[in-house]
């Protein structure tokens, strides 16, 4: 009979082969034999543990993604959160190759997590709108969300940024700077400002 520790210590092994295989491959492309051989398991205790591939993908990106939460505080200053996101991202490409495969695979409001995410993103727009002083509103979670996709996107395209920047690609700390940079510029501009009437 199996141990609490040991089923712990089977699920834990599980995920870290399954981010690696996933991360590689995407759900698509991923194999269950490989993760089970990479874990040192059987591929039966995969189906224990998760039930199907699916299952599995989609407990690896919400552990991702707890990690992430975990380290990153609440976003009440948005030029540190960037830095500190951007830095998050670039130290962990797993997880940035994760939510690229989850974009390619889930489309639609058929996201799994979708709600839990969705509430822990609502979370963060309240802590950013308190921290800019404004209220919550469509702007901050727009502001939240630019911010994210200034965080991702040397990560995601590091080809774009070698064939743009050369060598200087290679200076994260410069990129990170920059971007920061960019979002306080930004925000001393009146960021995130009501959309114009049409």
């Amino acid at each position: 009979m199996a141990t609490k520790d040991s089923t712990a210590a089977t699920r834990a092994a599980l995920l870290k082969a399954a981010g690696e295989e996933f991360a590689a491959y995407g759900l698509a492309g991923a194999r269950v034999d490989r993760i089970a051989e990479r874990a040192g398991v059987n591929k039966e205790r995969i189906y224990g543990h998760f039930g199907t591939k699916e299952m599995l993908f989609d407990a690896v990106v919400t552990d991702a993604i707890n990690d992430l939460t975990e380290q990153i505080a609440m976003p009440s200053d948005p030029v540190e959160y960037v830095a500190k996101l951007t830095d998050y991202y670039r130290e962990h490409p797993q997880l940035v190759r994760l939510l690229m495969w989850e974009a390619l695979n889930f489309r639609g409001p058929d996201l799994p997590g979708f709600e839990a995410r969705a509430e822990r993103c609502g979370k963060k727009a309240e802590s950013l709108a308190r921290g800019l002083g404004r209220e919550v509103s469509p702007e901050i979670a727009r502001l939240l969300y630019t911010l994210t996709g200034l965080a991702l996107w040397p990560s995601m395209m590091p080809q774009l940024g070698r064939i743009m920047l050369g060598d200087d690609f290679a200076d994260a700390e410069a990129g990170r700077d920059q971007v920061a940079a960019f979002v306080a510029a930004a925000i001393e501009a009146g960021a995130p400002a009501a959309p114009a009437d049409r």
